[in-house]
């Protein structure tokens, strides 16, 4: 018997089923958002559609216990992975007050929680960047054993603060994994415009480090090219630039009307790659899921987002006086 590609890797049955239904949690989570959003429940959506795969397939390759992950705003299936629930994305959704992120002070995609080590995100993007080289420096200094791994999209690695965090940590060898998520446009800039190289990973070399480009749409080889750079980082072998290509299904955010600047044709070939239907085939093929399984963890996973809905809908928005606590110290 043949042995299959997860086996190869070190992966379980079990293990693929689970990375499946993280992607599938992801994805109607993020539906139902566009729903709420739509019908005037919650103000914002800025999605994942398109890059579960990439996110879940990373977030297996690292140790939930002890790694930190500093996402950017669409990593919906990296920080379900790290820990954070249906029912608290849902909270942030509707910025409420029991929201862990913020409060609900934040718009969503503005992930942070402490007991999960996911590190709040600021609103300019790739600050996160600095902050993950950072805290890689701090782990390097006291010796402890974790990576830290940063994903941001492509157009944020022609921000500064890419560069500034790559080079430092490409010097100075720090557990890094940079993880870009290539989903070809920066709101309404097309990659060609974007990037002179090729690929973003083509600059890892002029941070002296590894990079290398994978097909975001296979979770399997994300975790493949993640865990070999979590891998070298843990033994001291320095940062490595990880590039993922996916494409981005929905338009940039619910304020965006992406019909100006893309074809219905270009998003519907992307839709037939769609890696919720091409990973589900993947499981199928190799036994690990039938069509009844498939029905059932739907099931599951939709009660679980109504619950999550209902629960947030019916819950307490902050005090007015709450927007001023956390502005000075206490």
């Amino acid at each position: 018997m043949a042995i299959n590609r997860h086996q190869a890797l070190g992966l379980s049955d079990e293990n693929v089923l689970e990375m499946y239904e993280t992607m599938l949690l992801a994805r109607r989570i993020d539906e139902r958002m566009w729903l709420l959003n739509r019908s005037g429940k919650i103000p914002f959506v800025i999605s994942c559609q398109g890059q579960e795969a990439a996110q879940v397939g990373a977030a297996f390759a690292l140790d939930k216990d002890k790694d930190y992950v500093l996402p950017y705003y669409r990593d919906m299936g990296v920080v379900l992975r790290f820990g954070m629930t249906t029912k608290e994305l849902m909270l942030s959704a509707f910025a409420k007050a029991e929201d862990p992120n913020s409060g609900g002070r934040q718009m969503p995609g503005h992930f942070g929680q402490k007991k999960n080590r996911i590190v709040t995100g600021s609103s300019p993007v790739t600050t996160q960047v600095p902050h993950a080289v950072g805290i890689a420096l701090a782990g390097k200094m006291n010796k402890e054993d974790f990576v830290a791994f940063v994903t941001f999209g492509e157009g944020s690695s022609n921000q500064g603060d890419f560069h500034e965090g790559a080079n430092f940590a490409g010097v100075h060898q720090l557990p890094v994994v940079f993880m870009c998520e290539n989903n070809r446009y920066a709101i309404s800039v097309p990659i060609e415009k974007q990037l002179a190289c090729e690929n973003v990973s083509d600059r890892a070399v002029g941070y002296g480090m590894p990079g290398i480009t994978v097909d975001g749409n296979d979770p399997l080889e994300v975790y493949r090219a993640v865990k070999e750079a979590a891998d070298r980082a843990r033994s001291g072998g320095g940062p490595t630039l990880v590039e993922t290509i996916s494409y981005r299904l929905t338009a940039h955010s619910s304020d965006d009307d992406d019909r100006t600047y893309r074809s219905s044709d270009e998003v519907a070939e992307a839709k037939a790659k769609d890696s919720i239907i091409t990973f589900a085939a993947y499981l199928k093929e190799n036994g690990i899921m039938d069509e009844n399984m498939e029905k059932a963890i739907n099931e599951r996973i939709m009660k679980l987002v109504n619950e999550a809905t209902d629960y947030a809908e019916n819950a307490s928005y902050a005090e007015p006086e709450e927007a001023l606590k956390y502005v000075y110290a206490e």
